[in-house]
């Protein structure tokens, strides 16, 4: 027999959660917003500026986006307090089961919601650029950066994000000296920002012929992607902007002229590569793009007011200590050393399902850990 008041106790719990995660996202306040966009969309004018067009729309898409999907789970709250009351009612097997089982699915999708309405930074929203250097260590470490790259397009997919490639540097034998990924979708950014820093593998090479266990990092770094109404003041004079023709494996998504672009922000000693787009021009454009992220990243980071004060080599900034060990031998494991999460199901970690660990910075960072 279903204990009937436990599901009703539960249910008041989730209805609870669901009006408390309204709050703080002001719904009231994303209603007017989206009332005064489209009275801008609506605007006779509104097209004579694609650019800024594009924007708005894109604004107020998201917003309809937030207030659908509280809807959303408003409705599956009132359903099962619609069976709770068909079931007191006199019992009966169907309803029962369909009742577990809404319980149990609303209060995972509640927990992640929460967590997404957690990701409050100014640029969370955002879709993200994700770039990818392997440390020292040849061919280890270049495999290890290609495993991690599989790893974080495999989880975007399994997000439904669009992954594009900006940049790709093959390895000399194996994996790949640096890449860089534009990962688009809502809140892009807000998840992956914790996945900046270095990563740890441990395992037996299988590069090594006498299959000696190996230690390999590779730096993973976060941006987001700055929208094109977003201005940024830059010096034109702190850029270095190198063309160079890419070169190497990845087949017809790669650029065979010369129209490849690098930007040295000397000051920080940040350094974006893209070579993906068709022209010279689209390419310097979407480094640009980059760099504007980086800084941006770099400025929240350290606090500072304006890009001019940002000074030090940014190389130095990613090297840092681990976040993350992936033991491949003599156990498998993956360990996050900054929230002490565990996962022992390493391949599956490896095929992108690393929202655990995600999830668990997101929480922490909301009670102020690091």
């Amino acid at each position: 027999m279903l204990e009937l008041q436990e599901y009703n106790k539960q249910t008041a719990e989730l209805k609870e959660n669901l009006k408390e995660i309204g709050d703080s996202l002001d719904l009231s306040k994303l209603e007017k917003e989206v009332e005064e966009l489209s009275e801008k969309v609506n605007d006779e004018n509104f097209w004579n500026d694609q650019e800024r067009a594009q924007s708005i729309l894109k604004k107020l898409n998201f917003i309809k986006n937030k207030l659908s999907r509280h809807a959303d789970f408003n409705e599956k709250v009132e359903h099962c307090e619609t069976l709770i009351e068909m079931l007191g009612e006199g019992p009966d097997g169907e309803l029962e089961k369909e009742l577990v089982e809404s319980v149990k699915t609303l209060s995972k999708e509640l927990e992640e919601y929460n967590l997404e309405v957690l990701l409050s930074g100014e640029y969370d929203g955002n879709s993200a650029v994700l770039s990818l250097h392997p440390g020292a260590g040849g061919t280890e470490s270049q495999d290890w950066a290609q495993l991690l790259l599989r790893m974080y397009t495999r989880w975007a997919e399994k997000k439904k994000y669009k992954v594009r490639i900006l940049e790709l540097q093959p390895g000399d034998e194996a994996g790949i000296k640096s890449a860089a990924l534009a990962i688009e979708g809502p809140n892009a950014y807000g998840f992956l920002k914790s996945e900046k820093g270095v990563h740890r593998l441990v395992r037996i090479s299988p590069f090594d012929s006498s299959g000696r266990r190996h230690t390999s990092f590779a730096s993973v770094d976060i941006a987001p992607e700055i929208d094109d109404d977003v201005e940024i003041d830059i010096n034109q004079e702190d850029l270095r902007i190198d063309t160079y023709r890419a070169s190497g494996a990845g087949g017809q998504h790669v650029n065979t002229t010369d129209s490849a672009i690098r930007i040295t922000h000397i000051p920080t000693g940040i350094v974006v590569q893209c070579q993906n787009e068709r022209s010279q021009h689209k390419n310097k454009d979407m480094a640009m793009k980059m760099l504007y992220g980086k800084l941006v990243e770099l400025k929240e980071r350290e606090h500072k007011e304006k890009i001019e004060d940002l000074q030090g080599e940014y190389g130095q900034i990613a090297w840092g200590n681990q976040i993350r060990s992936y033991v491949f031998h003599p156990y498998n494991m993956v360990k996050d050393h900054r929230t002490g999460v565990e996962i022992g199901n390493i391949q599956s970690v490896m095929d992108g399902e690393i929202d655990p660990f995600i999830n668990e910075y997101l929480k922490n960072l909301s009670l102020g850990g690091n």
